[in-house]
């Protein structure tokens, strides 16, 4: 089974991360609606929308949204929360799941470069562009791979829930390879994640033949300009031609 089936659908993957900061990712997506000026009822695909935090949110705030992920465990979940403008679904991002039918495609929070081969990575940007009306437009929010390089902490220590995880990081082929061990009621577990250390060029070669147009880059939570040396973050909104 792939890592990520099986770590996203553990109950320590959510325990481990619960300290994950929801006002930060509140003030990011005020930033982004302020930036974009959706219209009320916009349709927003939230794509790999995990236990729906960000979904959850862009509908209260008055928009038509859709979360699809892979991990049944989250989408059971995110149905505690379903009305009739927010739906959720089991959706694997590399197939196809709707055509010319959003005006927004959220990717967030590095939700995305966990596949082995880069046609996977290709086939989930052209789903996520054949998804988008024409005119509509696609975020993806990537960790900056130059900073993240450059800044790498080697070894970390998490309690959460009295667990300790130990996490060991480190850039080995392509990847951004993070080791976590812990143990749980006399249990050892140990997990590896493995994200794809993509750079701007990469995304430009999913994009660009696809007749996406990258329209802006930012580089935090801020919307400040994107800066490969300095920037945490590597954000980008690219736009669906009106015809191709």
């Amino acid at each position: 089974m792939s890592w990520y089936k099986s770590w996203f659908n553990s109950p320590y993957y959510h325990i481990l991360y619960q300290h994950r900061d929801e006002e930060e990712a509140e003030h990011f997506l005020d930033n982004l609606i302020g930036f974009l000026k959706p219209v009320p009822g916009t349709s927003i695909l939230d794509l790999a929308c995990g236990r729906g935090r960000h979904s959850v949110y862009l509908n209260s705030k008055g928009f038509e949204v859709t979360g699809i992920d892979l991990s049944p465990e989250s989408i059971e979940y995110c149905m505690q929360f379903e009305n009739e403008h927010l739906s959720f679904f089991v959706h694997d991002m590399r197939n196809l799941f709707r055509i010319n039918d959003f005006d927004y495609v959220l990717n967030l929070f590095t939700s995305f470069g966990y596949f082995e081969s880069e046609k996977e990575n290709a086939d989930t940007i052209k789903n996520a562009c054949f998804a988008l009306k024409p005119g509509g437009k696609l975020v993806i929010d990537f960790l900056n791979s130059a900073y993240v390089t450059k800044k790498l902490v080697e070894n970390e220590k998490i309690i959460s829930e009295n667990i300790s995880f130990h996490i060991r990081k480190k850039i080995a082929n392509g990847f951004l390879l993070k080791k976590i061990e812990f143990t749980d009621k006399g249990n050892k577990f140990e997990y590896t994640e493995k994200v794809r250390t993509l750079r701007l060029p990469d995304f430009e070669n999913y994009l660009l033949p696809l007749g996406m147009k990258i329209i802006h880059l930012f580089g935090d939570y801020e919307l400040n300009n994107f800066d490969e040396s300095a920037s945490q973050r590597l954000i980008i909104i690219a736009e669906k031609p009106v015809q191709l």
